[in-house]
C-alpha cells in the first residue's frame, strides 16, 4: 500500500501555504518568505538551494527528518512559476532555473 506523507511544510493560521500575489519578484507570495523563514535558514535547505551555511539548531533537525526517505515530489504548478492559463514560454525554466531545489534519488 502506498504512503503519501507531507513534511517540511508550513501552513498559515488561515490555511495557506503562501502569501498572497506571488509574482516573479516574490515566489511564496507577499510575506511567504516569513511563513517559512524556520526552515529556508537551516543548513540543509541553504545547501539545497547551493548557499553555504545555516542554523544547527532544533529547525535544523526537523528539516533534516523531513528530508529523509523522500522517493518523490508532488508539486503544484505554483512551484514551477507565476503564469496563470496558458503556458506562454517553452524556454522559461521556472522560478528555480536549470538546477530547482527538488532532489530525489
Amino acid at each position: 500500500m502506498s504512503k503519501l506523507r507531507v513534511n517540511a511544510f508550513t501552513l498559515s493560521i488561515d490555511g495557506f501555504g503562501a502569501g498572497p500575489d506571488q509574482d516573479l519578484s516574490n515566489p511564496l507570495g507577499v510575506g511567504g518568505e516569513d511563513l517559512h523563514k524556520w526552515m529556508v535558514g537551516t543548513r540543509t535547505f541553504r545547501q539545497m538551494v547551493g548557499k553555504e551555511g545555516g542554523t544547527m539548531d532544533t529547525d535544523e533537525a526537523f528539516t533534516v527528518r523531513s528530508f529523509e526517505n523522500v522517493g518523490a515530489w508532488i508539486l503544484g504548478r505554483n512551484m514551477f512559476g507565476p503564469i496563470r492559463g496558458e503556458w506562454p514560454d517553452e524556454n522559461w525554466k521556472g522560478w528555480w532555473g536549470d538546477n530547482p531545489p527538488y532532489h530525489v534519488p
